[in-house]
């Protein structure tokens, strides 16, 4: 059987068995809108860190960390890349508990903006204002755009991995895995989407590990793989390049940022059983995702000792290689199992932010259920048109990445300060968008504006973030001496979440 053979048959083997696996489950009862967003207080256990887990992975793993250990600034890039990406899960360890405590009954980072700024009135006690509007539609943006350009940039990944060891094409690998995606998402939603990430994550990690141990020994062995790297690019493997150094800072402040704003992590804070389970599962999503992506990167790495550097080096080394059909078969499985367990929970999630405002126009459960499913479609169709054109998402990964540090400080805050209003965090919010701007480069990675230490994206991302965190600091400390404002969180204890002032849905304890 051909390579191309082998590989058609892997991903439509393995999307259909997933796909299966999900309509299996999904069909075991009946699934209504509180299901279908966050499956509230139902996952603990093995099942919670799992969870987390492998929806936090994803293709992409194959991809930027051995493109970072590559050509980016080796080892130093890569443990950025491992403690940006744990720090960021590892972050809600202390939110995840604190926003279910605050807003017991929430649903989505977006949902809690819009009450906790005022963007409607909370219970009936004052009009919404102008200025907690904006801060909401702020946030609603950053939001989808980051999460449409993460599910863009994946559906990207799997079809260009399978163009590249298969010629298999983009719209071809893009179809089959969306599709497949599709038919258990749409109907079982979150609740489905945890199950199936069990059953992912089960293979992840095994998969990882064998393919990473099976290319180390076709190398023969640790040392003589890493010998052409320290022969020729020593600069690699040292602790002390700054150029690795600059990169891993980069990646840390903007994995820890952008993760803010993935609304499945948010849904699964929910899902959680109790604040203990939120806990543990993201700490031990943490500290699982971490080794993950070392084992990943430094495939990166070694590919650069033979010349093969960027994006799919992990791939053009095993090319080099001409690895057994077992080999490729594993490889191609792993790719399939991690973009699907990142889509499902990318496309659940962007239909969840719109649940809450559409409840607020038609508060009947079952069409905003109806309507929910067919935004997962529509936002998955145009993710389809694009990936089919291998085009890169880079750049609009940076831009999104930018928006999320502008606004980290001052959402975060906002958990734990009652005196911080929805002015101060729209104009912290802006101003730190605008700062980043001045040393944000542009598409050709050139500096956008003329200005010392224009064109670095750790300069553009410290500066949103240090700048955002000034402004909100000083204001909020303003407003606690004048007494101007201090906010109640009991008040959003007794939201009501669906519609402003009637439970469309009673939740479930």
């Amino acid at each position: 059987m051909s390579v191309g053979a082998i590989a058609l048959t892997v991903l439509l083997v393995a999307a259909a068995t997933f796909a299966l696996f999900g309509l299996v489950k999904s069909s075991n009862r009946a699934i209504d809108l509180e299901d279908y967003m966050v499956s509230r207080n139902q996952v603990g256990g093995p099942a919670a860190v799992a969870t987390v887990t492998a929806s936090a992975l994803g293709a992409w793993i194959l991809f930027s960390p051995p493109e970072a250990g590559s050509e980016y600034g080796g080892i130093t890039a890569i443990l950025g890349y491992c403690f940006g990406s744990a720090l960021a899960i590892f972050t809600f360890v202390f939110v995840g508990p604190r926003l279910r405590q605050i807003m017991p009954w929430g649903h989505s980072l977006n949902e809690y903006v819009r009450y906790r700024f005022g963007a409607v009135a909370l219970n009936g006690k004052s009009a919404g204002s102008s200025t907690g509007r904006l801060m909401y539609l702020l946030t609603v943006g950053v939001i989808l755009l980051y999460m449409f350009v993460y599910l863009t940039a994946e559906l990207t990944a799997i079809a260009k991995a399978l163009q590249l060891i298969a010629d298999v094409p983009l719209i071809v690998t893009s179809l089959v895995v969306i599709s497949a995606v599709f038919l258990y998402t749409t109907y079982g939603g979150l609740r489905v989407t945890i199950v199936t990430d069990i059953f992912q994550f089960a293979l992840i990690v095994p998969l990882l590990l064998i393919c990473f141990v099976a290319t180390i020994t076709l190398l023969g062995g640790i040392g003589p793989a890493l010998a052409p790297v320290a022969d020729n690019l020593p600069e690699l493997l040292s602790f002390n390049n700054i150029g690795g150094l600059r990169f891993g800072a980069t990646l840390l402040i903007a994995t820890i940022a952008a993760e803010l704003f993935n609304q499945g992590n948010w849904q699964r804070v929910y899902a959680c059983r109790n604040d203990a389970t939120v806990r543990r599962s993201f700490l031990g999503a943490a500290l699982i995702i971490l080794p993950l992506i070392f084992l990943s990167g430094s495939l990166g790495l070694i590919a650069a000792g033979y010349d093969l550097v960027g994006a799919t080096s992990f791939f053009d080394l095993l090319q080099s290689l001409n690895i057994a059909n077992w080999l490729l078969s594993a490889v191609i499985l792993l790719a399939v199992a991690l973009v699907m367990s990142s889509l499902d929970s990318l496309l659940n999630g962007i239909s969840a932010v719109f649940a809450g405002d559409l409840l607020r126009v038609n508060d009947g459960p079952e069409t905003v259920l109806l309507i929910s499913r067919g935004l997962t479609i529509a936002v998955g169709v145009p993710a389809v048109a694009i990936a089919s054109q291998g085009y890169s998402v880079l750049y609009l990964f940076f831009v999104a990445d930018l928006l999320c540090a502008a606004l980290l400080f001052p959402l975060l805050l906002s958990f734990y300060n009652r005196h911080q209003t929805a002015a101060n965090a729209l104009v912290s919010s802006l101003i730190g968008i605008i700062v980043g701007v001045l040393f944000f480069p542009k598409p050709d990675f050139s500096p956008l504006v003329n200005i010392p230490g224009s064109g670095d994206l750790l300069n553009s991302f410290a500066a949103a973030l240090l700048s955002s965190m000034f402004i909100t600091l000083i204001w909020t400390s303003a407003s606690k001496r004048s007494s101007q404002f201090a906010f109640n969180y009991s008040d959003l204890k007794e939201v009501k979440p669906y519609t402003d002032g009637h439970l469309a849905i009673e939740p479930k304890l």
